[in-house]
């Protein structure tokens, strides 16, 4: 969970740094991405399944994708 904090918080000195390398963004997403794939898989969760539950459809809020729920957090 660690190891997934840190990446969290490298993808996030990246998305605030107005001349990072798009390359290296994209890195840190990845990053980011394996690691929750890897706790979701440690704690016996389908990841591609929750995700195809809640968002299958949409935004759970508004049903749109990309969600058009404006500020808000759905």
């Amino acid at each position: 969970f660690m190891w997934f904090m840190e990446e969290v918080g490298e993808l996030a000195a990246a998305l605030r740094d107005p001349d990072a390398d798009r390359e290296n963004l994209a890195l840190e997403f990845a990053d980011v991405l394996a690691w929750l794939a890897t706790l979701a898989n440690i704690a016996g969760v389908d990841l591609d399944d929750a995700v195809r539950r809640k968002y299958g459809a949409g935004c759970p809020k508004c049903g749109a994708t990309p969600c058009q729920c404006g500020s808000a957090k759905p």
